[in-house]
């Protein structure tokens, strides 16, 4: 893909958070806390999922997966927003804004398609029960989680196939604290009506779609679920929840701003740092209190890896 076009401007800049010094500052603390805890947090996760062996099953290998996206999506734009809380002058260059788009719709993609290989293991698990570990096998397993990087490259790739060669002649103001596709487009110095049609069906309204699709799986799940009254029913519940709680989470904010890329609302700033930070933070923090195993795997890796080091560090 060419990075060369038309275009005049050869950065952007971002507008950030704020103006206020003070609260740069204050944000610079906050955000590199919440930063750190989200790396750690997934990191902890995708290692007690690889080195428990109980772990070592359908639903467990799709969230050390998820995990593993989360962070990553994290820490596409989180690093130099951080940075630039630091800086009077926030700039961005071209590529680099593409970069970010890139990524953001690559993990994004990504993400979609494995919340709804998650929803497909649950289905399977508490409705076809007796199948569950022939349907959901390790070529299943790892064919899902294939499906979804794939799916991620060709939609990030169908957003900026267009973009790239967008002519931004000025203004090179983006109102955000990364480059996000809907604030970058309004920019170009074409009419972008036609582009901005295509992004709400491929952005918005898949979004749309496959959140009404999830929520009508996991209600049918939900009420397979209340038919039964063992312990097992109990549990199934509870992991549905937290799956659940997933979804709305990342889907919520997706919606809004995609659904609507012509209008910016005050809260879209909001709702940008809530999906691609707050998120992949709740996430960890969602499954670890919602799961009694991941819960206890972690305390003991946790336990093995301060004893290693106390050995360590012991003369």
């Amino acid at each position: 893909m060419a990075w060369n076009n038309q275009s005049v401007i050869t950065e952007f800049i971002l507008q950030g958070l704020s103006s206020s010094w003070e609260l740069q500052i204050f944000y610079f603390l906050f955000f590199s806390i919440v930063y750190a805890a989200t790396v750690l947090g997934n990191l902890l996760i995708v290692l007690t999922i690889l080195s428990e062996p109980r772990l070592h099953s359908p639903m467990y290998f799709l969230l050390g997966n998820l995990s593993f996206i989360d962070m990553s999506l994290a820490s596409f734009a989180t690093p130099k927003m951080i940075a630039d809380f630091l800086s009077e002058h926030k700039t961005i260059s071209f590529e680099g804004c593409i970069t970010q788009i890139f990524f953001l719709h690559l993990l994004g993609g990504a993400e979609i398609v494995l919340l709804i290989s998650m929803s497909f293991d649950r289905y399977v698990a508490i409705c076809k029960p007796l199948r569950y570990l022939t349907i959901m096998n390790r070529r299943m397993c790892v064919g899902l989680v294939t499906l979804s990087w794939i799916v991620g490259i060709f939609h990030a790739m169908s957003q900026l196939a267009f973009t790239v060669n967008l002519p931004f002649c000025g203004p090179n103001e983006v109102d955000s604290f990364f480059c996000d596709l809907p604030l970058v487009i309004k920019l170009a110095c074409v009419d972008t009506y036609i582009l901005g049609v295509f992004m709400i069906s491929t952005s918005g309204m898949i979004a749309l779609v496959c959140f009404v699709l999830l929520v009508i799986s996991y209600t049918i799940i939900l009420v397979t679920v209340r038919q039964r009254s063992s312990g097992g029913s109990s549990k199934a519940l509870s992991t549905c929840s937290a799956h659940f709680t997933v979804v709305t989470l990342f889907f919520g904010p997706c919606i809004f701003i995609y659904v609507w890329p012509f209008t910016n609302f005050p809260i879209d700033k909001v709702l940008s740092v809530f999906y691609t930070i707050f998120t992949p933070l709740l996430n960890p923090v969602i499954y670890t209190l919602r799961n009694k195993d991941v819960k206890d795997s972690m305390i003991k890796l946790s336990r093995h890896i301060f004893k290693s080091r106390k050995t360590d560090l012991t003369p």
